[in-house]
């Protein structure tokens, strides 16, 4: 295979049967495991008091006979036990089938904890209304000390709700509570540290799963490299992230690495990927958008700031016209989100497929150009030149990151990663801002609107569902089939019921969209106002809407807390922004 064309991240052989062989004594069963013959092709998996029945055929991997094992979600397999600060991770595997992950309850794992996490009810096992978010179900067992971190694809959704509705309690179980401060902690200390990966020149790597804290720092030390790639998101990430928490992304970046954060969602129609974009051009940049918008709400729960670039990773491919076309939609609605959000748009891809076809559309309008590239090409050239493949004049204001090698084994401090080489010259530049001027979005109730309903109250839903990446067409405050569309596709994108009927919950969702700082009594500005607006939809009763956060707004704060079950504090934190956004 040509070194210009990325591999599939699960063709190094060698290194899979590797893995393999070092966990395969860990299926046997030993102090912490208890496995049953498969009985109607399902056996029993028991780790500290919890148990659920999975499919005779998954893998079960004991961690604590084998802690350095790679948690990968590209077989299906059950891991229990705590992960290891090192792991034996190749640098690239895309693709998910069902996985999951029971860990202890620690001040580690609970970091992972975000708005979306479910907590199961004293006695229980079982969350039946637990929340997907990124093809992930994330469920805190507090009564036996565990969090279960499911990953699925669409198509196997239901075999893994399935799996995890079968657990039980039994009478090893011990109790052990989720922080709450897990889902509101703050993220001051890194927007101060900026976007991501901001203005930087020189080498940096990207790993399949995010390196520990101590190789992180072994790494700063001794190596050639300050810049890190890391997997936030996607439908397709094929590795587990047990150390990517916020705190993580507030540390790396204090300590002054830069980051460039990946998206790993829907690949192009002509591959032979499980999880694919749609061939109808249409349909493609919708599925951008919805991606868009997972990626968007993954990084502001690690504390990413807007400004940062996200990277959309789509796999090599045969290039037909008609992939082209999909692809290129899928970006065009994946750059119309993140800039909808105030984040740059990038594109992982390979020089010789997804990027050339980038480049020989390059100034079409009919396509929404992204604003950095990210390209595999592994010509052993730590550089940003593009050869052949895009020329030198496209992205070229500090706008690319080059993978000149990959799949290597480096050794730094004593701690060793397989990574993928590259090389950024990169800038922060500036996303084109959503506006609304000249609409009202300022009312004391934000009653139900839909198909039929006009005035002001539609021609606001109408920005603001456009500046979501939802285009309904040119606000006229009459609200027809194409703004019932749009407002269905970002029901869907929130999780919320797709009737095209702008309520309550859809209002919030809207209204509370955008940046999501740290937020109390005595803070001002737009971030203010979003709230004020959105907290109005969401209580039914009036907040004034000044920019001002003063008592009336704390109290309406505290009462959006409490009725949502949320810490109460009158502080507006990731937890009570993930919240609002989710259009609770």
């Amino acid at each position: 295979m040509s070194s210009s064309r990325m591999p599939w991240r699960t063709r190094a052989a060698t290194a899979v049967l590797a893995v393999l062989a070092g966990i395969g004594a860990s299926a046997v069963p030993g102090p912490a495991l208890a496995a049953t013959p498969p009985e109607n092709s399902r056996q029993t998996v028991t780790y500290h008091g919890y148990r659920i029945d999975v499919p005779a055929d998954w893998q079960v991997v004991d961690l604590t006979e084998n802690p350095r094992a790679c948690i990968r979600f590209d077989r299906p397999a059950v891991y229990i036990g705590e992960p290891a600060d090192q792991n034996d991770c190749p640098a690239r595997v895309v693709g998910r089938t069902p996985g999951i992950v029971v860990e202890p309850i620690t001040a580690r794992s609970a970091g992972q904890a975000t708005a979306a996490t479910a907590r199961t009810q004293p006695g229980k096992a079982t969350a039946p209304s637990a929340a997907s978010d990124n093809d992930t179900i994330q469920i805190a067992v507090e009564d036996a000390g565990v969090l279960v971190t499911a990953a699925h694809t669409p198509a196997t959704e239901s075999l893994v709700r399935g799996v995890l509705g079968s657990a039980k309690l039994t009478a090893g179980a011990k109790r052990t509570e989720l922080p709450r401060a897990a889902q509101q902690s703050a993220v001051a200390p890194l927007v101060a540290a900026g976007p991501q990966p901001g203005s930087y020149l020189g080498k940096g790597f990207d790993a399949c799963t995010a390196p520990s804290q101590a190789a992180m720092n072994a790494w700063q030390t001794s190596s050639p490299y300050s810049a890190v790639g890391v997997y936030i998101s996607g439908s397709f990430r094929g590795c587990a992230q047990p150390n990517l928490t916020a705190s993580w992304v507030t540390n790396q970046t204090n300590n002054g690495w830069r980051l460039f954060p990946i998206d790993v969602g829907r690949q192009a129609p002509c591959t032979s990927y499980s999880l694919k974009m749609s061939a109808d051009p249409a349909t493609a940049k919708s599925q951008g958008v919805t991606a868009a918008a997972g990626a968007v709400t993954a990084a502001s729960n690690l504390g990413i700031p807007a400004g940062s670039a996200i990277y959309s990773d789509i796999e090599a491919y045969t290039s037909t016209a008609s992939c082209k076309a999909a692809v290129l939609s899928y970006l065009s609605g994946w750059t119309e989100r993140l800039h909808s959000s105030g984040y740059l748009s990038g594109f992982y891809s390979s020089a010789a497929s997804g990027i050339k076809d980038a480049a020989s559309e390059y100034n079409n309008s009919a396509y929404t150009r992204v604003d950095h590239l990210f390209y595999a090409w592994w010509n052993g050239a730590a550089d940003t030149n593009t050869g052949t493949y895009v020329p030198a004049t496209y992205w070229s204001n500090h706008q690319r990151i080059h993978q000149y090698v990959g799949e290597v084994t480096e050794s730094y401090g004593g701690y060793s990663i397989n990574i993928d080489r590259d090389y950024l010259d990169v800038g922060t530049g500036t996303p084109p801002p959503p506006t609304c001027t000249g609409v009202n979005l300022n009312f004391t109730s934000y009653t139900t609107v839909q198909n039929g309903s006009t005035g002001d109250r539609v021609k606001a839903a109408q920005c603001l569902l456009k500046a979501a990446g939802y285009d309904p067409g040119a606000p006229d405050g009459i609200f027809g089939p194409a703004t019932t569309t749009a407002a269905k596709n970002f029901q869907t994108s929130r999780g919320l019921t797709a009737d095209g009927v702008i309520g309550p919950k859809t209002w919030t969702a809207l209204l509370s969209r955008g940046s999501t700082p740290t937020i109390q009594n005595g803070s001002t500005g737009e971030a203010v106002t979003r709230l004020q607006r959105a907290l109005t939809a969401a209580l039914g009763r009036t907040i004034a809407i000044d920019g001002d956060f003063g008592p009336g707004t704390e109290q309406g704060v505290r009462d959006y807390q409490s009725s949502r079950r949320l810490s109460v504090d009158g502080i507006v934190g990731p937890a009570t922004w993930g919240a609002l956004q989710s259009g609770k």
